[in-house]
C-alpha cells in the first residue's frame, strides 16, 4: 500500500502517543486528534475536538466517492492538496476564489461559500479561517433538505468565531468542530488529511 505518512511524521506521532497516554477516543477519532496536535503542538485539542455520530464514517465514504472538497480559504487548500492528489484526487474548490468582490453586507469568503453551496451541496465543507463562511453555511443548512456528508468547522479568532461554531453544533449535519476560539487553517487541513489517510487505508 502507498505510504502516505512520512517517517518523521510517524516518529512525531509516537511522541504524541506517549505524552497523551490513555484516552477515551476511538481509533478513528484519535487518528484525527493526533494529527491536529502534530499540526499545532497544542494538546488542549484533546479537550476541544467534537465529533458528531458517524461523522468520520460519512466523511471517509464521501472522500472515496470523489466528492468535491470546498475550503473557505487558499491556505486550507494548500494544506490538503498533496494528500488529495495521492489518494482520491477529489476536486478542491476554494470559496474565496469564487468571488472577486463581496456582495453587499457580506465578506468575500461568505459570498464565495454561498456560490459553492448552490453548485455543490453534496461536497465536504472545510472551514478553517472564516466564521462568516461557517455562519452562512449553517443558515443554508437550517432551511435545506440537502445535507453535506461532512462539515469541518474550525475557524479561529475572536469575532463571530464561537457563535459560528455554536450555530454548527445546532445543525443536524455530520460534523467535526473545535470548541472555543482555537482552530485555523492548519487544524482544518490536519483533520481532512487524517480522514484521507483513514479512507485510503480502508479503501485498500
Amino acid at each position: 500500500m502507498k505510504q502516505l505518512n512520512h517517517p518523521i511524521l510517524e516518529k512525531s506521532f509516537a511522541l504524541i502517543d506517549r505524552e497523551i497516554g490513555t484516552h477515551n477516543f476511538n481509533p478513528w477519532e484519535y487518528a484525527i486528534v493526533r494529527r491536529v496536535i502534530h499540526a499545532t503542538a497544542d494538546f488542549e485539542y484533546t479537550q476541544l475536538l467534537r465529533f458528531s455520530p458517524h461523522a468520520i464514517e460519512s466523511g471517509m465514504a464521501a472522500l472515496r466517492r470523489g466528492v468535491p472538497i470546498i475550503t473557505d480559504v487558499t491556505m486550507v487548500k494548500q494544506g490538503i492538496i498533496t494528500l488529495v492528489s495521492k489518494t482520491f484526487n477529489n476536486p478542491i474548490i476554494t470559496a474565496i476564489e469564487q468571488a472577486d468582490v463581496a456582495e453587499v453586507g457580506k465578506t468575500r469568503t461568505e459570498t464565495g461559500l454561498l456560490r459553492c453551496w448552490e453548485k455543490y451541496p453534496e461536497a465536504i465543507y472545510v472551514i478553517g479561517n472564516a466564521p462568516t463562511a461557517l455562519l452562512a453555511l449553517c443558515s443554508q443548512l437550517v432551511n435545506s433538505s440537502n445535507y453535506p456528508p461532512l462539515v469541518i468547522g474550525v475557524p479561529v479568532g475572536f469575532v463571530a468565531v464561537v457563535e459560528s461554531k455554536q450555530a454548527l453544533a445546532k445543525v443536524d449535519v455530520p460534523q467535526i468542530r473545535v470548541e472555543g476560539r482555537k482552530g485555523g487553517s492548519p487544524v482544518a487541513a490536519a483533520i481532512l488529511n487524517a480522514l484521507l489517510v483513514l479512507a485510503w487505508q480502508k479503501h485498500k
